[in-house]
């Protein structure tokens, strides 16, 4: 537990305190020998949701099931729901634990994450449990006879639905409490933002959970015994099938973005790695803002991609070791719209291609490719500039050393207004005090080689962007505007070829 904070270990400590706390009780329910107990279904459940979870971590097993069916966190909850409806809450909690306690687990510690899985999830099956007895959720299922409706042994439905909802519910709520807790104190996530959208998102899964394991508890306590109940696992490996096709599909995403960002390190030397670690800056800028998991994590993409129409530049332009000339910074200045049309056909980019396009306007409208002012520029586009131009001023290359953070995060003040949008200056500023951030070597050379060319001091260009940014700094300080909306390019040579990529804004309105 050496790498997890202290007080990510304090919160972990007290959740398994409570969760003994849940299953604590189960000493006073009726012993194992007792037909009328509650063991036979604890052990057959906590077996059966064992056995669900162990081809995860079986690697014969894994080999065989994976292939097809990935068992992940969540798959067959419906398991515990379905002991939750059944079963008191102290034994309702123990059903949990052994298979939390074999279950896979991708990040270490896999020792503390796993003690961890298996306090949240008795926590959370004991609450469901509770709130589904509140409700006389047992008599519903035809367990005792329920005043003025179905017999015993009968299930009372619809009234059966609403014990049954309230109990998924409490499950939800406990889980998405717990899980916000970890994000604060483990991951030293904002408070105001840790639990924003888990609750949300988890709704309509754990409904699904909670009928699935509502038909299992009916099944159970139904002539045919507990076997048929395990026909319910035919629709929850089904849903397994169906989400592993969306993890594959995921894969795929980060592989295409894997392969694009390696093509431009390979090209351009100089700014090897800038791509990821603005992803990363325009990550901490998201979450500081708010944004949920689904915008953050395209965000993320816009910054690694930013730099992806760079592929379309001249080598020898990227490589180049002396001033550019007025043409050739016309020629990088074309890398976003390169960029955009590259991406253009990979729709789960979404707002990331706007990114990339108008990731080099400045608020005051003099920047390009279209010279967008103020709102006009999208906000993805702005959270990338202000990443990019961070990693810019703070990364070691070639031809000249880092500047200090404090000195990068002054500039971007001092830009702020004009270049920059002072909202995400701020959210930087204030991701950068809670996180901190580690300055990289971005070229092959430093420490070899023959002394680069002298560059200009970033307080002689007119933007903090000014060369860094184009990714080849080597530019006379004197090098003209950028192209405005309205100001043609002329004699830039189209690297990729003479009908490849448009030169106006795409339709469907703003660019």
């Amino acid at each position: 537990m050496n790498a997890i904070p202290g007080a990510a270990r304090a919160y972990i400590c007290c959740a398994v305190l409570g969760a003994l706390a849940c299953v604590l009780p189960v000493s006073a329910l009726p012993g194992p020998l007792d037909p009328d107990g509650p063991w036979p279904a604890v052990l057959l459940l906590g077996a059966l949701y064992a056995l669900c979870e162990a081809p995860a971590r079986c690697r014969f097993l894994g080999r065989s099931v994976r292939g097809s069916v990935p068992v992940t966190a969540g798959s067959f909850f419906p398991v515990l729901l379905a002991a939750a409806f059944l079963l008191p809450p102290a034994a309702a909690a123990l059903v949990a634990v052994p298979g939390a306690l074999c279950g896979r687990v991708a990040q270490r510690p896999a020792g503390v994450r796993r003690v961890w899985r298996a306090a949240q999830l008795a926590i959370a099956t004991w609450a469901a449990a509770r709130a589904h007895r509140l409700l006389d959720g047992p008599a519903a299922l035809g367990g005792t006879a329920h005043p003025g409706h179905a017999a015993p042994g009968i299930p009372d439905f619809p009234y059966a639905l609403l014990p049954a909802g309230a109990g998924a519910l409490a499950f939800c709520l406990v889980l998405s409490a717990l899980d916000g807790g970890v994000f604060v104190t483990a991951e030293r996530q904002p408070v105001r933002t840790a639990w924003r959208g888990l609750l949300g998102r988890s709704l309509a899964p754990y409904g699904a959970h909670a009928l699935a394991g509502l038909m299992m508890a009916v099944l159970w306590r139904s002539p045919y015994g507990p076997l048929s109940a395990l026909l319910v696992l035919l629709p929850m490996y089904i849903s397994c099938w169906v989400f592993a096709q969306y993890h594959r599909e995921r894969a795929a995403h980060q592989a295409t973005i894997r392969a694009l960002v390696q093509a431009v390190d390979l090209k351009d030397r100089y700014t090897r790695g800038h791509s990821e670690r603005v992803g990363r800056a325009s990550a901490m800028i998201a979450r500081e803002l708010g944004m949920d998991g689904e915008r953050l994590e395209v965000l993320r993409f816009a910054g690694i991609l930013h730099d992806v129409g760079k592929l379309g530049v001249p080598t020898r332009v990227l490589r180049k070791d002396g001033p550019l000339t007025p043409q050739e910074r016309r020629v990088i200045e074309l890398h976003p719209e390169y960029g955009h049309e590259i991406v253009r056909g990979i729709g789960f980019l979404g707002e990331a291609r706007l990114a990339i396009l108008h990731h080099h306007e400045r608020l005051d409208g003099s920047g390009y490719p279209y010279g967008l002012a103020g709102a006009e520029i999208p906000e993805f586009a702005r959270v990338v500039a202000v990443a990019d131009a961070f990693d810019a001023m703070t990364s070691t290359r070639s031809y000249r050393r880092a500047r200090p953070v404090a000195t990068a995060v002054a500039e971007l003040r001092r830009c702020a207004g004009t270049q920059f949008d002072p909202r995400m200056v701020r959210a930087l500023v204030r991701a950068l005090d809670r996180y901190g951030w580690q300055t990289a070597v971005t070229s092959d050379e430093t420490g070899s080689g023959p002394e680069p060319a002298p560059h200009p001091p970033l307080e002689a260009t007119p933007t903090v962007a000014a060369g860094a940014l184009l990714g080849a700094p080597r530019k006379a300080s004197g090098a003209p505007a950028a192209p405005r909306r309205d100001a043609p390019r002329k004699n830039v040579p189209p690297p990729l070829g003479p009908d490849t990529f448009r030169r106006t804004p795409p339709p469907g309105g703003r660019p």
